[in-house]
C-alpha cells in the first residue's frame, strides 16, 4: 500500500471498488488514469466483501487483497482498503461513500467505474444516494467483454443514452475482464500462454503459486 495524505489535507478522493478476482491490466490502467485525470489526493482501492450483485462465489478475501497489493501497491496516492470485507452482510457503495465523506470532511468524492457498471447503475441499491455523494468517473469498455472476447476489439459501449451525470475518463480501450482471465487459466497450460499479457506479472506469479482459478466458475 502506498502512503496516502493526512485526512485534513485531502481534497479529492477516489473510490475504485470491485471483486478484483483477479485484478488485471485494465484495472491497473483505470487506476492510473483516475489518479492523473481527476488529480486525486488518494485513491481507495476496495476489494468487494459480500457482493450483493455477484451470482458466483468470490475467491477468498485474503487472496484478492494480496493480489490488489501486488497490482496497485507501487502506485502513488493509493490505499488498499479492506473495510468492505469486514462489513457484516451485503456491502453497498452508498455506505462506503458515507464513511469516506466522514473520513475526509469537505473533500470531493469520485466513484471510479467502467462503462458496463454505468449502464447497470440504476439497478444498484440506493443509487440515488451514491449520485448525491460522489461524481461518477467512467472509463469506456468494449461492447463484448466475456470470456471469449478478442483482446483487440475496438468497438466501445454506447453511452449516448445515459442520462446520469458522469465524467468520462480518457483511457485507451483494454478489452480484458476477470471472467476472461479465469477462463484462460482454466485451459491447459499449453493453450492459455503467459498470464502477464492479462495481469501484472506479480499477480500472475501469485495465481500460479496458489493454484487459483484452476476450475473457473
Amino acid at each position: 500500500m502506498s502512503d496516502s495524505p493526512a485526512g485534513s489535507t485531502v481534497r479529492r478522493v477516489g473510490m475504485f471498488g470491485g471483486a478484483f478476482d483477479p485484478p488485471h491490466w485494465a484495472h491497473r490502467s483505470l487506476a492510473e488514469v483516475a489518479l492523473a485525470q481527476l488529480h486525486l489526493d488518494v485513491l481507495h482501492i476496495m476489494p468487494t466483501g459480500q457482493a450483493w450483485h455477484k451470482a458466483r462465489v468470490l475467491s477468498p478475501a485474503e487472496h484478492r487483497v494480496e493480489m490488489c497489493r501486488l497490482a496497485f501497491g507501487d502506485l502513488p496516492r493509493t490505499q488498499i482498503d479492506t473495510r468492505e470485507m469486514h462489513r457484516a452482510g451485503p456491502s453497498y457503495t452508498a455506505d462506503t461513500l458515507s464513511e469516506l465523506a466522514a473520513q475526509y470532511p469537505g473533500a470531493t468524492l469520485y466513484l471510479v467505474l467502467g462503462a458496463d457498471q454505468l449502464l447497470a447503475f440504476e439497478r444498484w441499491v440506493r443509487w440515488e444516494d451514491v449520485l448525491g455523494k460522489a461524481t461518477l468517473a467512467v472509463a469506456n469498455r468494449a461492447t463484448h467483454i466475456g470470456a471469449d472476447a478478442p483482446l483487440d476489439q475496438m468497438q466501445e459501449m454506447d453511452l449516448s443514452g445515459v442520462r446520469l451525470p458522469f465524467e468520462r475518463l480518457s483511457m485507451p480501450l483494454k478489452n480484458i475482464s476477470a471472467t476472461a482471465v479465469r477462463a484462460r487459466i482454466g485451459q491447459p497450460a499449453s493453450r492459455h500462454g503467459p498470464l502477464d499479457v492479462l495481469v501484472p506479472e506479480p499477480v500472475a506469479s501469485y495465481i500460479e503459486q496458489h493454484h487459483l482459478y484452476q476450475d473457473p466458475t
